[in-house]
């Protein structure tokens, strides 16, 4: 199980690089922008009484509060992004907390996608998010259900990818036209919450389908793949938080997961 926490946490790694480079941007940019203001300001404090712009001081104060507000609040979204990322590889406590699951949906789609990417920068997917703005926050184990989606949109992002390649290799202008496509939506419904990932990728065949639940079992090549990560999400899903993780596919046209956690 720790064996599989760790794949699924380097797979992670290009992803979190990317996503933590572009608050990071934000902060330099705004710290050197606000360097600017300051000099700005000490020239004009250094003037004359009678010559001093008391309207620019104010103006240029104002900026520099706006700059710090945001600085911080990049450095608080970096300081998630890695928060997320330890607690993924730790050893699950099994608390449970009120949790954003659109946040935490839009989160890993994020960072799956990126992960890839920088594995294969000739892949590109389109990704998109139907998230119910009613969803309220959740009692769950965050970083087990996160590993769970992120699993989800890992098998995802791979199908598309592979149907890609498939779809070139024919050479023709249908192959060249297919666009990969990975979709999270959620939905809050009387009893509970629903979570659907759904991509148009490879699909599964009849037979995949019945053994895709159990340990070891990948259709990957030999060392892409532990064969442990559905088995889990199952078990973090159906005995962790008494839910149904279910799976509708169609060999050639892709693969919808779709979780429900009750919140009764």
């Amino acid at each position: 199980v720790q064996r599989e926490k760790l794949a699924s946490l380097g797979e992670l790694t290009a992803g979190i690089a990317h996503e933590i480079q572009n608050p990071l941007n934000f902060v330099n940019n705004f710290s050197e922008v606000s360097a600017d203001l300051v000099a700005e300001l000490l020239e004009e404090r250094q003037r004359p009484e009678a010559d001093r712009d008391v309207g620019l001081e104010t103006e240029l104060l104002a900026d520099l509060s706006q700059n710090l507000t945001k600085i911080s609040h990049h450095g608080q979204r970096a300081s998630g992004i890695v928060r997320n990322m330890l607690q993924h590889s730790r050893s699950s406590a099994g608390q449970r907390e009120p949790t954003d699951l659109n946040a935490l949906a839009d989160e890993y789609l994020r960072l799956s996608y990126h992960g890839l990417r920088a594995k294969d920068k000739s892949f590109n997917a389109a990704f998109r998010t139907d998230l119910d703005p009613a969803l309220p926050s959740i009692n769950l184990v965050a970083q087990d259900i996160g590993r769970v989606l992120l699993n989800l949109f890992n098998n995802a992002f791979y199908a598309v990818q592979q149907r890609q390649i498939a779809e070139r290799q024919l050479g023709t202008l249908k192959g060249f036209t297919y666009q990969p496509a990975v979709l999270v939506a959620t939905l809050q419904t009387p009893v509970g919450v629903e979570v659907q990932v759904r991509d148009n990728g490879t699909g599964m065949s009849a037979e995949v389908q019945q053994k895709i639940f159990q340990p070891f079992f990948t259709t990957k090549p030999s060392g892409s793949g532990t064969g442990l990560g559905l088995s889990l999400s199952y078990d973090i899903i159906t005995k962790g938080h008494g839910g149904t993780l279910l799976l509708d596919s169609k060999e050639g046209h892709g693969t919808t997961f779709t979780i429900f956690l009750p919140t009764m």
